[in-house]
């Protein structure tokens, strides 16, 4: 497993969840940065890339569901791995359609979270090379040889 240096997010409304959950990536190698809210979510993923985020389903304001559409409004390549708490099969299918990349039930095993976690930065860098081959075919496409 190459988890170690990946940038993950965390997003819980629980403080103390996430601080332990942060505690426990960052014990296994990965940069985690956490905020309490689908508004901070937001606005750091305006201004940072990260590798997957964990975003808690259930959260005051604006949810999960939501949080999950605006940030894939801002990147359509993030890769989000929703947790929650109470999970069902109607929020499941809305949270997979709306491109979250797998949905977890709470308490995450950390063994799988961190599986889930890789899976998710190794798609994410294979969306990346993928634009950038795209940008350079689109370049050369262009040239007048």
């Amino acid at each position: 497993m190459t988890i170690s240096g990946n940038r993950v997010l965390l997003v819980d409304d629980e403080e103390e969840f996430t601080h332990t959950l942060k505690e426990r990536l960052e014990t296994r190698g990965l940069q985690v940065q956490a905020v309490n809210s689908g508004k901070d979510a937001i606005n750091l993923v305006r201004d940072k890339t990260f590798d997957a985020i964990v975003l808690d389903l259930a959260m005051p304001g604006l949810d999960g569901i939501d949080t999950l559409k605006l940030l894939k409004e801002i990147n359509p390549d993030l890769q989000i791995i929703l947790l929650t708490g109470q999970a069902t099969i109607q929020k499941s299918v809305e949270a997979m359609r709306h491109g979250a990349v797998d949905l977890m039930e709470k308490p995450a095993d950390i063994k799988e979270l961190l599986a889930k976690i890789e899976e998710a930065s190794s798609k994410k860098a294979l969306l990346y090379e993928k634009n950038l081959e795209d940008q350079i075919k689109n370049i050369i496409s262009k040239k007048p040889w």
